[in-house]
């Protein structure tokens, strides 16, 4: 890994850190002599990076004994679909707003007013419309790049830390007055993040 690739991602897991505080929801799990990143991650159906992000660690030594963070599992069907989702919503944000976007989603599926699955908090449809945009226009189908990935891996890796935002909208686009009735708890670029 180049220097400039270790300074983003160190720069990008503080600066998540600071956007989505630290809680205890992430599982734990204590190394074992033999342990390898690989081989937890197997254990747990996560992936590697994932349980490098929620550790802020990018190299491959693990020390028994020492307690590391397993995020939640996500199949890649659903990263998929919530890049998807990022690049339509987010492209042309900042970082940051593309993992916060990732974030609402798990949010929503981890809230008990929002149906309990990826696929089915990105399609909902409530009285008529579509919950985002992308999926009426059909934006949401123009693929994702690697960053839009990497965003989703690390809202994925941080799930259950984050302010509880479960709705975005940019004010200049939005065209429901109910979104600003909102309380906002988080401005990245053009978005605004609320409870």
């Amino acid at each position: 890994m180049s220097k400039l690739n270790k300074l983003l991602l160190t720069t990008t897991v503080a600066l998540s850190l600071a956007l989505f505080p630290s809680s205890t929801d992430a599982s734990s799990y204590t190394v074992q002599q033999g342990d390898t990143y690989q081989s937890i991650a197997a254990k747990y159906d996560v992936s590697v990076t994932n349980i490098q992000i929620a550790n802020n660690d990018s190299g491959s030594n693990l020390m028994a004994g020492e307690t590391i963070n397993i995020p939640n599992s996500v199949s890649h069907a659903d990263k998929e679909l919530m890049a998807n989702l990022v690049n339509a919503e987010a492209k042309g944000e900042p970082y940051a707003g593309k993992v916060a976007v990732a974030t609402v989603v798990l949010n929503r599926v981890d809230a008990e007013e929002f149906p309990d699955t990826v696929r089915e908090v990105i399609y909902e449809k409530t009285a008529g419309f579509y919950a985002f945009s992308p999926v009426l226009d059909g934006s949401i189908n123009e693929g994702y790049t690697n960053e839009d990935m990497k965003a989703v891996d690390e809202a994925v890796a941080f799930r259950g830390q984050g302010n509880g935002s479960l709705y975005f909208y940019n004010p200049d686009k939005a065209e429901s007055s109910w979104v600003f009735s909102r309380d906002t708890i988080l401005k990245i670029g053009d978005h605004r993040f609320a409870k």
